[in-house]
C-alpha cells in the first residue's frame, strides 16, 4: 500500500545553492587584527644636582681697606728715602725728599714777579689819581697782580711737596723707588697701609652667582698661612660694576685683625649655600618644553612611559637648565618629544639607558 504522502527531496539546484554557501561562509571568516606601530622613539638623559647652587669657594688676597701710593706732587731727583718695606710709619712723618732747588727757583720767580705786579699797580695808581692813566690800563694792572699772585701761591704749594709725608699711621708695604732716582710727578714711592682700618678680603664673584651674595653675608675665611682654621667675616661691600673682561664683581669681606694676618696673604672665602636650592636641579637645555617665565614642562620617563610634568624654570647654565619639581636621578626625554602625549609609551632609543630607566 503505497502512503499517503510522499516523501519530498529537496531539488538539486536548491542543494547545490545551500552547499555554495556554507562554502562561501567558510571563506569568509574574519582574517586577523594587523601588528601596532611600534612606541615612538626618544632619547633621554638623566637629571643631576645643581652644584651652581651650593657654597661658593672663591680665592682672594687679605688688604687693608685703604692702603696708599704715596708720590710726589712735583718732579725732580729724589735725595732722601728714610723708609723700607715693613717699617712703621707714624702720621706726619717725613718719609722721603726730593732736591727742592728746582721748586725753590720756580717759587723765588713768582715772588718776584709778584712784586713786580704790585710796583706797576702803585705805581700807576698814582698816576691814575692825576689823570695821565685810564681806567683800563689800571684794571690791566690789578689783573696782573691777580694772575702774578695765583703764580705765587701755585709754586709756593709746590715747594711743601718736596717733602714726602705719611697721611696716617700704618705699615710701608712695598718700596717702589731708590734715592737718586729722578722722579716724574706721582711716580709712585712707597705703598703704605693704614693699620687703623680694617682688614678685607677681595674676592671676584661671578655674574651668574652675584645675586647669593649680600652686605652682612656671613663668610668663612680660610688662611692658607693658618691651616685648620677658619675666620669668620662679613660681606662689607658688592662691587656696583662689572669687570668688562671676565665679567666679574668684586666683592669685599670684612674679616677680624690679628697680629699674624698681613696685607697680601692668599686667602678662601667659603659662601654658605643658599636657602632653598636643595631642591634645585639640572637637565640638558633640550629636555625644557613650552616655557614661559618660570613655567615650564618636561617629559618624565617612568618605565617605558612618559609623564608630562610641570617644572619651575630658573634659567640656563651653559647648556643645561636649572629646574625645580624634579628629583636628581630622574630621566627626562631630550630628542623625540614634540609629537609625545601624556602617557605614552615610548622606545629608548640610547639602548644603554634602558636599563636604568626601567629601573
Amino acid at each position: 500500500m503505497a502512503p499517503p504522502f510522499p516523501r519530498l527531496r529537496p531539488p538539486i539546484a536548491l542543494s547545490a545553492l545551500l552547499a555554495s554557501g556554507l562554502l562561501a561562509l567558510g571563506a569568509c571568516s574574519p582574517a586577523e587584527d594587523p601588528a601596532p606601530p611600534p612606541p615612538p622613539a626618544v632619547e633621554t638623559a638623566l637629571v643631576e644636582p645643581d652644584g651652581s647652587g651650593g657654597g661658593l669657594t672663591l680665592s682672594g688676597a687679605l688688604e687693608r681697606q685703604r692702603e696708599m701710593n704715596l708720590s710726589f706732587r712735583v718732579g725732580g731727583v729724589m735725595t732722601a728715602l728714610a723708609v723700607d718695606a715693613g717699617d712703621p710709619v707714624s702720621a706726619g712723618q717725613v718719609l722721603a725728599r726730593i732736591d727742592p732747588a728746582a721748586v725753590n727757583a720756580r717759587v723765588t720767580q713768582a715772588e718776584a714777579d709778584l712784586e713786580r705786579a704790585r710796583r706797576d699797580l702803585r705805581r700807576d695808581e698814582a698816576l691814575f689819581a692825576q689823570g695821565y692813566v685810564s681806567t683800563q690800563r689800571l684794571e690791566d694792572r690789578r689783573t696782573a697782580v691777580t694772575a702774578a699772585q695765583a703764580a705765587y701761591d701755585s709754586a709756593a704749594f709746590d715747594g711743601r711737596w718736596s717733602r714726602l709725608v705719611a697721611p696716617a699711621s700704618g705699615v710701608v708695604l712695598e718700596r717702589l723707588a731708590q734715592a737718586g732716582e729722578v722722579l716724574q710727578p706721582g711716580q709712585a714711592v712707597l705703598r703704605v697701609a693704614d693699620l687703623s682700618s680694617p682688614l678685607v678680603l677681595r674676592v671676584p664673584v661671578a655674574d651668574r652667582d652675584i645675586g647669593r651674595v649680600f652686605v652682612g653675608q656671613e663668610v668663612k675665611a680660610k688662611i692658607d698661612s693658618l691651616p685648620g682654621e677658619a675666620l669668620t667675616g662679613r660681606v662689607a661691600r658688592v662691587g656696583q660694576g662689572a669687570d668688562p673682561r671676565t665679567g666679574a664683581v668684586t666683592v669685599e669681606i670684612e674679616v677680624p685683625s690679628r697680629p699674624d694676618l698681613r696685607s697680601g696673604l692668599t686667602a678662601k672665602a667659603v659662601f654658605p649655600a643658599a636657602s632653598g636650592v636643595q631642591d634645585v636641579v639640572r637637565a640638558p637645555a633640550e629636555a625644557v618644553i613650552e616655557a614661559s617665565g618660570q613655567k615650564a614642562y618636561v617629559f618624565r620617563l617612568k618605565g617605558d612611559r612618559v609623564t608630562r610634568t610641570q617644572v619651575v624654570f630658573l634659567g640656563f647654565d651653559g647648556d643645561h637648565a636649572r629646574l625645580r619639581g624634579l628629583a636628581a636621578g630622574d630621566r627626562v626625554v631630550t630628542a623625540g618629544g614634540g609629537f609625545l602625549s601624556d602617557g605614552e609609551r615610548v622606545r629608548i632609543a640610547d639602548a644603554s639607558a634602558l636599563t636604568g630607566a626601567l629601573k
